[in-house]
């Protein structure tokens, strides 16, 4: 195995796989010389998990072998990261291997805490505790909708940063469509406990999603985060944020979004910040501190949600900063924070959110998104995902 290459990326999900395709694209001299380190045998689009946990596609449809998505001319080693050392431009591989770079690009996305709640791990993909976070839990959310009978659907969102903000309440909006739909929703009382003080942040989608709440009467509980797990109870057990109090819900279907946070790896190097975020610039995605480390996606420190979205953005954006560095010149390239939450509020419809670091919305069609549209459910459900494998992996969108 080669232990030497121009440019290095750890991490085979979206931010690594694009960014190689569109430096591969942009250098051709660059073939053979960009390694991808990531020990998955799969790449999943992960987007779709939330109509998976709605029986609406199959999961089957999100994943694909990590062989048929890696780009031409890129090396990819299949080895899990241990340890940075970018004092001599060397990552260390769970194999012991070293394997030394001129440039590194970290995208290794976020990690799945699913210690940071109490009883969590044990409960998970059983008794009804489901979670559309990890590809092997998102089908039991949907055998866990079919089965319910009624009673408290409750559905969790962290204090931490997660991938995909509006996952967790695109599942309860699912959930009471689908209860509607059966004839049930009257025996449903479906429950949100969030430790956010509101249901979105940008000003335009919050007055939105707050219409969308108070059509379907939905209980949302702000500032109570999630810390334990009661199976054999059937409780799940809040901490309210105001007052330091315990609450305790009782459920009949428990839908958990779990804390995230960096990769070990990432957190224990000097490539972190004080919170353990890859530590980039936020307009030129170049480290605070190692020139010629960049970084992108989940696992940094970029003030803006982390979605798939704000990587299709971020990847150009690096790729040509990251061109510019080799080749000695400026770097005018320039990310603007941003990203796009398409929040699912039933079978057929969505809210479109994107927008901006300023929390300005950026929108990219010619009507008003924050409206629930079928049109846009459908570009989320059929064609996005096309444009995914077919377009922003291969480093052409």
């Amino acid at each position: 195995m080669r232990e030497n290459f121009k440019v290095v990326i750890v991490g085979g999900g979206t931010g690594g796989i694009t960014t190689a395709a569109r430096l591969l694209r942009g250098m051709k001299a660059l073939a053979g010389d960009v390694a991808i380190i990531d020990p998955a045998e799969k790449h999943y689009y992960q987007p779709l998990w939330t109509l998976v946990g709605a029986g609406a596609t199959k999961k089957e449809s999100t994943e694909r072998d990590m062989k048929d998505v890696i780009p031409e001319g890129a090396v990819w080693i299949k080895d899990a990261v241990k340890e940075f050392d970018p004092d001599k431009n060397q990552v260390k591989l769970a194999s012991n291997k070293t394997i030394s770079y001129e440039y590194l690009v970290v995208a290794a996305g976020i990690e799945i805490n699913w210690d940071g709640v109490k009883g969590l791990k044990e409960a998970i993909g059983k008794g009804g505790v489901c979670s559309n976070y990890a590809y092997e839990y998102s089908g039991y959310t949907w055998e866990t909708l079919r089965n319910f009978e009624g009673g408290n659907a409750v559905f969790t969102m962290p204090s931490t940063p997660i991938k995909c903000g509006g996952a967790p309440q695109k599942i309860m909006y699912l959930t009471d469509d689908y209860l509607r739909r059966t004839g049930i929703r009257d025996r449903a009382n479906i429950i949100f406990g969030t430790a956010k003080p509101e249901i979105f942040d940008v000003p335009k989608y919050r007055t939105a999603l707050e219409k969308v709440i108070d059509k379907k009467g939905i209980d949302t509980r702000f500032n109570h985060n999630l810390i334990e797990v009661r199976p054999d109870q059937k409780e799940a057990v809040f901490e309210n944020l105001d007052t330091g109090e315990e609450v305790v819900v009782e459920y009949d279907m428990l839908h958990v979004t779990p804390p995230m946070r960096a990769p070990g790896f990432i957190r224990n190097s000097k490539l972190a910040d004080e919170s353990g975020w890859v530590n980039v610039h936020k307009f030129t995605l170049q480290h605070k501190e190692y020139e010629n480390v960049f970084g992108l996606g989940d696992n940094t420190n970029l003030p803006t949600s982390k979605t798939g979205a704000a990587i299709r953005k971020q990847a150009p954006v690096l790729a040509e900063n990251l061109m510019a560095a080799m080749k000695g010149e400026p770097m005018k390239a320039t990310y603007d924070g941003y990203t796009s939450c398409p929040v699912v509020t039933g079978y057929n419809s969505l809210v479109l959110a994107e927008f901006d670091y300023e929390k300005e919305p950026k929108e990219s069609l010619p009507f008003n998104q924050a409206v629930e549209r079928r049109s846009t459910y459908i570009l989320k459900k059929e064609f996005l995902p096309i444009l995914y494998w077919d377009g922003m992996l291969k480093g052409i969108m």
